[in-house]
Formats: structure tokens, sequence, C-alpha cells
């Protein structure tokens, strides 16, 4: 008689080994989906999976990526947001409206000690934005702040050096060629 449950067991080890594999070296700061399309409307969930040895963290920062535009973040209960906006060089045209300047950091900063992310818990840090139209890796620096100490991810690997010879690289997000021009992506 065979097992009706051993399918199920082998494709869930399948499953978690790809998953593990997937998962960066450094594991610090890691996005949900590590994969957008160029042109394209991204979630980008920013996960901290830890703090700063056993001291909580109370404020993360985003760095936006040249080329990344209209970048709007989620609010979280029991932190305040930030929004950092400067003049873009070449001012564009988006649904027909001038866009002269835009967002290019977001601080999320627990409200108190209550509010901060513990340690021994991890949580999101969500923004949405429309992806540059070129291919390619983009590199999101985050920042860290905890109650005791820091971590600074924001290390960009040269050309030909693998991220994972980087100690605190910034996270990375890889912008793949669009199926079709011309196509209206929300």
């Amino acid at each position: 008689m065979t097992n009706p449950f051993r399918p199920n067991l082998v494709a869930a080890a399948l499953l978690a080994a790809a998953f593990l594999t997937a998962l960066p070296a450094s594991a610090h700061v890691a996005l949900e989906w590590q994969a957008a399309t160029a042109g394209s409307h991204y979630k980008a969930s920013f996960r901290i999976t830890h703090g700063c040895g056993s001291s909580p963290t109370r404020q993360v920062t985003v760095e936006i990526p040249a080329g990344v535009r209209g970048a709007r973040p989620m609010p979280k209960p029991g932190w305040t947001l930030e929004i950092v906006r400067d003049k873009l060089a070449q001012p564009e045209t988006y649904h027909g409206r001038a866009v002269t300047d835009d967002v290019v950091r977001v601080t999320w900063t627990a409200n108190g000690p209550q509010d901060m992310l513990s340690a021994d818990h991890f949580d999101e840090f969500v923004l949405a934005a429309r992806m540059p139209q070129q291919a390619g890796a983009i590199w999101w620096p985050v920042r860290q702040v905890c109650q005791e100490g820091r971590h600074d991810w924001v290390e960009v690997p040269r050309p030909g050096q693998p991220a994972s010879a980087l100690k605190s690289p910034a996270v990375m997000l890889d912008i793949l060629p669009a199926a079709g021009a011309g196509a209206h992506k929300h």
C-alpha cells in the first residue's frame, strides 16, 4: 500500500528547497518579489528580518533608485512616514501631466518604544512605484536604525563582483524586459 501523503511531502520539500535557495545570502533585508517588468507598477515589500543584535529597529529608510517614479509608501500603524522629494534633472510627462519632482527617499520611524520592531520578529515596509523603462538590475539602499546601533544595507557590487561578496548589500531588484511595446500597465 502506498502512502497518499508521500507525493505532497516530496512537493513540499522541493518547494521549501527552491524558496531557501532563492533567498539572498545575507537575507537581512529582502524583497518579497525579486523581479519586475520594465515600465510596470510594482509593490516593493522590504522585509526586515532582525534588529541590531538584540536591539529593536526604530527606523527604516529606503532610497529610491534612479529611474523609479511615483513612489508611494504604505503607512504602518505606530510609525510616522517622512517622504523626501527632489527636482528631476529633466521634467517628464506622465498621463498628460508635467512632472518636475519625485520621491527620492522614504523613512518610517516608530512613534515610541512600544512601536519598535523587536529583534526577535520580522516585518515589511511597503511602497508602490513605477519601474524604469530599461531592463537590468536596480539597487535600493536601505538604512536600518535600531535603538542601539544601525545597519546600512547600501553596498552595490562592482561589475563582475557577486553580490554575495558584499557584507552589507543594497537590495537588488531585477527589471525584466517588457513583453510588448505600448502596453499600458498599472
